[in-house]
């Protein structure tokens, strides 16, 4: 996270806002910026940062959660850890669920509340963007991902081997779709993002903070963790993990979620579309001389007396037709993220951010339409 500087008191920030030409300058900011969230929380320095950044994207896992974050606090007891929990524009009662386990657990939730639904990469990046820890690890909220599992992961990243460890299913408790799409998703991710074969993208996994530092500076709208990590580095290692049951019911992920994840990988981090649609035109305009051949010596020395059937051009006028559209789609589809992310698209958008520990409560509201922020402070004493 980069330095931010500290607001000591309430009043402090009240002065800043009444200051006119402060407020316009911010207001200009915040109108260019891209990835619109405030935080007046000072940023924490290495000597006193948390070893371990646990973070979860929740979205509807009013249910899952809590369980999940009891876990964790038995399970990272001993260690100096933080939680970061993402409500990506849950709709039922996550929000009120993850603020009272902000209260209960007052020294090592951080809760960020978004403004709508972003979708999960939008949501971890968010959450990342608020991690302070040396390592950071992102689990999801339905409890398939055992916290106890981040053990060994956390240990074989310390050894300083890689910069990443994924987590490896032995046995996935998904459905056959999303066992499908991952599939698919991952045979492509291995073709565009040059990733090994051997390793399995997974959303269970555990970074080093160079990593999180570095992938946190994307601001476009439209992030895949995965494509971010293998842009950054490719010292990536995973280790075999269990993977339980859903507990929640069916997996939140839609087909049609499946294909924006997809094409966020497939277009926004490489090039390989347009260069597999000059392979297609090049083999089509080869076919097409072939096929111009036969005709021709079918014509002239096979079957002279027959006529060639109208059938056959319009089939191939439809064939080169529907190569064209698909080709023009592509290209559409790159100018169009384009556009969206020089026209400013978030991101994200925090609506307020809430981090409280023994000695002192912040709560940070973000209004996007005025880029007005509003902060409460409130002492509170040892627990």
């Amino acid at each position: 996270m980069k330095p931010r500087p500290p607001v000591t008191s309430t009043s402090d920030l009240e002065k800043m806002l009444n200051s006119e030409g402060m407020m316009s300058g911010m207001m200009e900011y915040w109108s260019i910026a891209n990835l619109m969230t405030t935080s007046i929380n000072p940023s924490v320095s290495p000597a006193n940062a948390p070893e371990l950044s646990l973070v979860i994207p929740v979205y509807n896992g009013s249910q899952t959660v809590g369980p999940l974050v009891e876990k964790m606090n038995v399970v990272f007891a001993s260690m100096d850890f933080e939680i970061v929990l993402v409500n990506d524009g849950s709709k039922d009662n996550s929000e009120s669920v993850c603020t009272d386990l902000v209260k209960k657990f007052p020294s090592t939730i951080t809760f960020v509340n978004l403004s709508r639904n972003f979708g999960e990469h939008n949501a971890v990046l968010a959450g990342l963007s608020y991690a302070h820890g040396r390592y950071a690890a992102v689990l999801d909220d339905d409890g398939q991902n055992p916290p106890e599992e981040l053990c060994p992961m956390l240990a074989e990243l310390k050894r300083g081997k890689f910069d990443v460890v994924y987590g490896h299913y032995i046995d996935k408790q998904h459905s056959w779709f999303r066992n499908a799409g991952s599939w698919f998703n991952d045979r492509i991710a291995t073709m565009v993002l040059g990733k090994p074969k051997e390793i399995y993208l997974s959303s269970f996994k555990v970074m080093t903070r160079l990593v999180v530092d570095q992938i946190i500076k994307y601001r476009g709208p439209f992030p895949y963790i995965d494509g971010l990590i293998y842009r950054t580095i490719r010292n990536i290692g995973q280790i075999p993990v269990q993977h339980r049951a859903n507990r929640s019911g069916p997996s939140r992920y839609t087909f049609r979620k499946l294909v924006g994840l997809w094409l966020n990988m497939f277009l926004n981090f490489s090039i390989a579309p347009l260069r597999i649609a000059v392979y297609v035109g090049l083999a089509t305009s080869f076919l097409s001389v072939l096929a111009l051949l036969f005709i021709l010596i079918d014509k002239i020395w096979i079957t002279p007396g027959v006529t060639v059937g109208v059938p056959t051009v319009l089939g191939s006028i439809v064939f080169l037709s529907g190569v064209q559209l698909m080709l023009l789609g592509l290209v559409g589809e790159y100018l169009g993220r384009l556009y969206l992310d020089q026209t400013g698209t978030p991101q994200y958008v925090v609506r307020y951010a809430i981090t409280i520990d023994s000695k002192q409560q912040q709560l940070i509201d973000d209004k996007p339409n005025t880029a007005a922020t509003r902060s409460i402070a409130a002492e509170q004493s040892e627990a």
